[in-house]
């Protein structure tokens, strides 16, 4: 019994998993692309002199603003350069006291570039928006 749980926890973790998520996201947004439509035909039927364009354009999904979209960059940016370099320091005190594990380093290198680029995008974007 213990050996079948061996196997069937990863399986069920590694792809079962995703594949279920990555099905809720697709059938909500499908579901939801549905119910516009239906609004949409009901406005066009009725014919109650609603300007269908306008009901469009106020049913979509609401766009960030270029500032939401800065502020979004900047947060990400901070946010997984501290983590990378909070991975990098705990790692690093590890292997000075003879403990080394190396998930650390690989947690840092992989989140403090990640948030090396959100800044570098941020900073060139608002000297961009500042020349615009």
């Amino acid at each position: 019994m213990v050996a079948l749980e061996d196997i069937l926890v990863p399986i069920f973790i590694c792809a079962v998993m995703p594949a279920v998520i990555v099905w809720i996201v697709f059938h909500s947004q499908v579901t939801a692309d549905r119910l516009r439509a239906q609004v949409l035909i009901k406005a066009i039927e009725s014919n109650n002199g609603i300007d269908a364009d306008k009901l469009a354009e106020a049913m979509q999904k609401p766009r960030k603003t270029p500032a939401e979209q800065q502020r979004s960059r900047l947060m990400h940016g901070c946010l997984f350069s501290l983590l990378g370099l909070s991975a990098l320091i705990y790692a690093l005190v590890l292997l000075f006291l003879q403990k080394p594990d190396s998930d650390f380093f690989i947690v840092a290198g992989i989140c403090l570039p990640i948030g090396i680029s959100y800044l570098v995008v941020y900073l060139m974007s608002r000297k961009d928006d500042n020349k615009a």
